[in-house]
């Protein structure tokens, strides 16, 4: 179960309503405790705040002005993950990193980022006299695209039964752009009770032993296998977050199996044509919410959020005002795709549920995907 957070929307440079691009993912667990017994309700609505950990992916100048108008802590930062480095994308990484180190974080961060973002941060720091009281654990992204065989990956393990894998695909842009494949797997172990009791093995030790994966014998030397009692269930949710791009299609592995894409749309088609009839030599290299539609469709995605969107753009939904605005983007999607489409603002807030299945269960027994939207997170 993912939470999107978006801080920042605008594409190149921030408006009055929006910002440069950020995107907080928070890795909520659908249980408290890591394991559950049959029956039990999930508390994935209630657990500890404190305890859940969150990426961020991209970090655009005021990104951690931003994070002020949200509940999201820094110390919780796990990763943050930047797509290029172009400054609508990376500016605010050396603010952010000093007010992680001023509100009093010590634990290691990953950063996973183009090579150029380390010199950036070693100039920054050569010159201010940044001090980060944190390990910076880097992880270049040419080197982990580099790596032979299908190792285009870098795993986060959360806890013994929360894993991230996040993975890396090229995309087209005027310099090198990659997107985010973000996988998170959360396993896992219901105790059967009724078949416990059924089996007239009363309520013990025993239970919490079984349920932890242990064969255990019984007072009569009954030998219990913790097979025979345990379920196991795995909840998986995937979502990929592009950086800007002009060819969607190089996706088209990527998004195979995702409950959602997130892709720029900063312009309408209409608009991306004629910017590029005026000037033939420049080519901005972006999709149009029609191409990104487009692709979306032939891909038969079922949710897509859109993003980066140029500041013509006014914020309203009114296909028959003459002044651009986002009716003109959702209009050109909507044209050419059929599926669940939003339109990020900043401070939307959006819930991803990934398919469950029993793996005990050889029938495999799923839910189905969802994407929710679910306000704003702006708490003033």
């Amino acid at each position: 179960m993912l939470k999107l957070t978006f801080l920042g929307t605008s594409a190149g440079a921030p408006t009055k309503q929006r910002n440069v691009t950020a995107l907080a993912v928070e890795c909520l667990s659908i249980h408290s405790s890591g394991s559950q017994q049959q029956g039990k309700p999930k508390h994935s609505s209630n657990q500890n705040k404190k305890s859940r950990p969150w990426l961020l992916i991209d970090c655009g100048e005021g990104t951690q002005k931003q994070l002020l108008h949200t509940k999201l802590s820094l110390r919780q930062l796990t990763a943050i993950c930047i797509t290029h480095v172009h400054g609508d994308h990376c500016y605010g990484l050396p603010g952010l990193l000093a007010s992680a180190a001023m509100s009093g974080r010590r634990d290691a961060l990953t950063l996973i980022a183009p090579k150029a973002t380390a010199k950036l941060l070693e100039a920054i720091t050569a010159t201010t006299e940044l001090y980060l009281p944190f390990a910076l654990d880097f992880i270049a992204i040419e080197e982990v695209l580099a790596e032979q065989g299908d190792t285009n990956k870098v795993s986060i393990s959360l806890n013994d039964q929360h894993q991230l894998d996040i993975d890396i695909t090229r995309l087209s842009h005027r310099v090198a752009s990659h997107a985010f494949g973000i996988t998170q797997t959360i396993s896992r172990r219901i105790l059967n009770t009724d078949k416990l009791v059924a089996d007239g093995i009363p309520a013990s030790a025993l239970w919490g032993k079984l349920q932890q994966g242990e064969d255990v014998t019984t007072e009569d030397n009954r030998q219990l296998h913790s097979v025979d009692y345990v379920d196991e269930e795995i909840q998986r949710t995937r979502i990929v977050v592009a950086g800007d791009n002009d060819t969607p299609n190089l996706l088209s592995e990527a998004v195979v199996d995702a409950d959602l894409l997130v892709h720029e749309a900063t312009y309408t088609h209409e608009v991306m044509m004629a910017i590029q009839a005026r000037n033939p030599d420049y080519d901005p290299m972006h999709s149009s919410a029609h191409v990104v539609g487009t692709f979306a469709q032939k891909m038969n995605l079922k949710n897509i959020i859109l993003t980066h969107f140029s500041a013509r753009y006014q914020n309203f939904d009114n296909l028959d005002s003459e002044t651009p605005n986002m009716a003109y983007i959702r209009l050109d999607a909507e044209s050419v795709y059929k599926g669940n489409l939003w339109l990020a603002i900043d401070f939307d807030q959006y819930m991803v549920d990934g398919a469950v299945e029993s793996v005990s269960n050889q029938e495999g027994s799923q839910e189905e995907n969802r994407v929710q939207y679910i306000g704003s997170a702006r708490s003033d």
